[in-house]
């Protein structure tokens, strides 16, 4: 059985910017908590694909830490979403790339040159297990 992921978190020399950066490209909820300095991040996700929240950190002490992690967004348009990161001040590394059968993703970097992913889930219809579409395959060709 697997685990799954219920946090994530940033590293951050600059938390504040890098809070906002992501507030008003994603609309996401961050609280800053001064008394742990320590930003509590809410995704606000919804629907078939819920998403989960994080926080956003800076280490109380030079590195080297471990300042970079990859996630991914779940979004309507990687398109639109690839200009908001330009315009933002990030910069794309992967246009498209297609998963089969699940999605399409595109990564890209924050200002600070963290690395994350943006995801489009394929219609549910197209979804379907390796295994159940490999099995419904060959159960027409035995049928001819």
């Amino acid at each position: 059985m697997g685990r799954p992921v219920v946090h994530w978190e940033l590293m951050s020399k600059d938390p504040a910017g890098v809070s906002d950066f992501y507030a008003k490209l994603f609309g996401w909820k961050v609280t800053y908590h001064p008394e742990i300095n320590y930003r509590i991040v809410e995704t606000g996700a919804k629907g078939e694909m819920p998403g989960i929240n994080g926080g956003i950190v800076q280490p109380d002490r030079e590195g080297p830490w471990p300042g970079n992690m990859l996630f991914y967004i779940l979004v309507d348009d990687l398109g639109a979403y690839r200009e908001k990161i330009v315009a933002a001040g990030g910069k794309i590394h992967v246009e498209e790339q297609e998963v089969p059968g699940m999605g399409t993703l595109s990564l890209f970097t924050d200002p600070e040159g963290r690395m994350n992913g943006l995801w489009k889930a394929a219609e549910r219809a197209a979804r379907k297990p390796a295994k159940k579409a490999a099995a419904k395959k060959a159960a027409k060709k035995k049928k001819k």
